[in-house]
């Protein structure tokens, strides 16, 4: 961790309640228990790259900074609602919502589709991230965001280096590795993010997926600007083998943003 930032480098004192969106503070109390679930996620990819120590001393390293950054969102939230417990809703959450532990094979079938999943998850975290800096106008928020884009970035690059160290022994095709961030891609609307938007805002009503996961993507699309869109979706497909500014990632990227822009209307039906 030398180097890298730390709670104390954010100036929490200058935190402004006037300026809390109340809708994005319900998505950030989401957030802020799936960044700090990560032992699980270290756990998991240690189990699957269990005789890669580089690999697993990195995913450790990440670990922590997904734990900082689930810290630090929550101290946020909990300035921007004194209300909220981010110790009973992290019990909540994981009660409810656990990842399979006790096997050591990928469940995205190798190590490079793995690694292709992990590129696309960090691929949305730094565009989210990004997304919020740019639109909210609370300080300490957008410090705090911009600090964890700039991870995400940098994690995303991590993952993508030990790609390309797996790809040259054992390579997976363009086309499967555009399929399993595809399917990635789509499982944004799994259970992990509902049941965390469950359990970070009181668990209000009985659990249901399909409504939990409605009102936190209609809450957190709405930051998203199309630049945010088009430079996560070039860094996912340059994880595939895909130019990542060619005339395919522009046409796909406009697509995402177009489809993106429907949902947000279907899902305000809805979302609670």
């Amino acid at each position: 961790m030398a180097g890298h930032w730390t709670l104390d480098d954010i100036a929490w004192d200058t935190f402004d309640p006037a300026r809390v969106d109340p809708e994005l503070l319900r998505a950030v109390k989401a957030a802020a228990l799936v960044e700090h679930n990560a032992d699980d996620y270290v756990t998991y990819l240690c189990n699957v790259f269990a005789d890669d120590p580089l690999f697993c001393d990195a995913a450790r390293q990440w670990g922590i900074e997904e734990r900082q950054h689930g810290a630090a969102l929550a101290r946020w939230a909990q300035l921007a609602d004194p209300a909220f417990d981010p110790d009973l809703a992290m019990q909540r959450f994981t009660d409810g919502y656990r990842l399979p532990l006790d096997i050591t094979a990928s469940v995205r079938g190798s190590r490079n589709g793995e690694l292709v999943a992990r590129c696309v998850v960090e691929c949305g975290t730094s565009s989210f991230y990004s997304a919020i800096r740019d639109a909210t106008d609370e300080p300490v928020l957008k410090a705090v965001a911009g600090k964890i884009a700039a991870d995400e970035f940098r994690h995303f690059k991590l993952f993508y280096d030990h790609l390309q160290r797996y790809q040259q022994t054992r390579p997976m095709g363009r086309l499967r590795r555009l399929r399993i961030a595809l399917g990635r891609m789509q499982e944004a609307s799994d259970d992990e993010l509902a049941m965390a938007y469950w359990c970070g805002n009181g668990c209000e009503g009985s659990y249901d997926r399909e409504r939990q996961s409605a009102a936190y993507e209609i809450r957190a699309s709405k930051v998203y600007r199309f630049g945010h869109i088009q430079r996560g979706l070039s860094m996912a497909l340059k994880a595939c083998g895909l130019d990542p500014q060619g005339a395919f990632s522009r046409g796909f990227a406009a697509l995402v943003w177009r489809v993106m822009q429907w949902r947000q209307r279907r899902l305000a039906a809805v979302a609670v």
